[in-house]
C-alpha cells in the first residue's frame, strides 16, 4: 500500500516546489534577465517569469503627467543610460544594453540602423524642450499605439507653463490628445530649480549668472538617481578627454555622420559667454562625486556604491568611468 502512495506524494512535492519557485520569481527584487544564464538565450521576454520594466514605486512629484498632473511612478532595477555621443559607434554594446531591465535614451536618438551599437529597446526618454518639435515631426513613431516609452520633458517655465502660453507644453498636450496612450511627463518648476541648485553647489557658479544651460545628460542622471537601483552609463567621455593627445574624433551625435566633432562642440559650448551647455564642467562634477566614495575596478569599468545603489560608466580609456550617488 505504501508503494502505491509514493507517486502521488512525488507529484504533490513537485507541484509545491514549482509553486514556490514561481512565487520567488514573481516577488523577487531581482530583474528577470538574471535567469538567462540558467535558461539560455531562448528565455523569452514574454515568458511567465518576466517582469514589466516599469515597476510601480513611490511617486515622484517632480515629474507630472500631461495633462492629468499625476506624479511619475517608476522604478528600475538596472538602468542603462545610452549616450547620444558618437563614442557609441563601433562599440557593439547593443546586446549588453538590451539585457537591462530599463533602457534610457535622450531626446530623439534613434535605434533603427544602430542596434548593434546602441540596442533596440527604449523604456524612457529624457527630452529637452528644444527637441520636442523633433518628436512631434514623427508622432506615430514616438507616441503611436504599442509604444510604451515613458517621456520625461524638461524646460524653462516660459515654454512649459500650462496657462495656454507655454508653446512646448501645448505641443505635448496636443500629442496626448492625438495619442491617448502616450506616457508624457514634464519636469516641474521646483524640480528645475533643484537641478540648478545642484549645479551651483557643485561648481560654485550660479547657472543663470554664468550664462550656462544644463544638458539633457544632467537632468537624466539626476532623475536616474531617484528611479534606478543600479545605473550603467554608456558612451560618456571624461572632462580631460578632449585635451588628451590622439583622442578619438567622433560626431557629436552617433546618428549624425559627418557632423561636427564632439570635442569641438564641447569646447565651443564650454567657452561660450552665454547660452552654452557646460558639458566639460558637468563631467568634472561627475568625477568629483566619485572621489568621495570607495571605487572598485572590474576590467574596463569602475563601480561606485552609494546609499541608493550602484552607478558605472562603460567603455575604456578616456571614457568617464567613475561617478557616485549624491544626496
Amino acid at each position: 500500500i505504501a508503494l502505491l502512495w509514493k507517486p502521488p506524494i512525488i507529484v504533490t512535492s513537485l507541484i509545491v516546489a514549482v509553486s514556490l519557485f514561481l512565487l520567488v520569481i514573481n516577488y523577487s527584487e531581482k530583474p528577470y534577465f538574471l535567469l538567462q544564464p540558467v535558461f539560455g538565450q531562448s528565455f523569452s521576454r514574454n515568458w511567465m517569469f518576466s517582469r514589466p520594466p516599469h515597476k510601480a514605486f513611490k511617486p515622484h512629484r517632480g515629474y507630472l503627467s500631461v495633462p492629468n498632473q499625476e506624479p511619475l511612478k517608476l522604478h528600475c532595477e538596472v538602468c542603462s543610460i545610452v549616450s547620444s555621443s558618437g563614442q557609441m559607434l563601433g562599440r557593439e554594446a547593443g546586446a549588453e544594453i538590451d539585457q537591462s531591465s530599463c533602457i534610457w535614451r535622450m531626446n530623439n536618438a534613434p535605434t533603427r540602423g544602430f542596434e548593434r551599437d546602441v540596442g533596440r529597446r527604449t523604456d524612457l526618454r529624457v527630452v529637452s524642450h528644444t527637441s520636442v518639435p523633433l518628436l512631434i515631426q514623427k508622432p506615430q513613431h514616438f507616441f503611436g499605439q504599442g509604444n510604451e516609452t515613458v517621456y520625461v520633458v524638461w524646460g524653462p517655465l516660459r515654454n512649459m507653463r500650462q496657462d495656454g502660453k507655454g508653446i512646448v507644453y501645448n505641443m505635448l498636450r496636443q500629442a496626448v490628445e492625438n495619442y491617448p496612450h502616450a506616457r508624457i511627463y514634464v519636469t516641474t518648476e521646483d524640480r528645475m530649480n533643484y537641478c540648478d541648485t545642484v549645479f551651483k553647489k557643485e561648481t560654485g557658479k550660479d547657472r543663470i549668472q554664468s550664462g550656462s544651460y544644463l544638458s539633457t545628460g544632467w537632468f537624466t542622471l539626476i532623475l536616474a538617481m531617484d528611479m534606478c537601483k543600479e545605473i550603467r552609463v554608456y558612451g560618456m567621455i571624461n572632462d580631460t578627454y578632449c585635451k588628451s593627445e590622439g583622442y578619438r574624433k567622433v560626431p557629436y551625435h552617433y546618428y549624425e555622420a559627418g557632423s561636427r566633432d564632439e570635442c569641438a562642440e564641447y569646447l565651443l559650448h564650454e567657452s561660450a559667454p552665454y547660452g552654452g551647455h557646460r558639458f566639460i564642467t558637468e563631467k568634472a562634477v561627475f568625477a568629483k562625486w566619485a572621489k568621495t566614495h570607495p571605487i572598485r575596478r572590474e576590467k574596463l569599468n569602475l563601480f561606485v556604491r552609494g546609499k541608493k545603489g550602484l552607478l558605472s560608466f562603460h567603455f575604456s580609456t578616456g571614457m568617464l568611468l567613475t561617478d557616485s550617488v549624491f544626496e
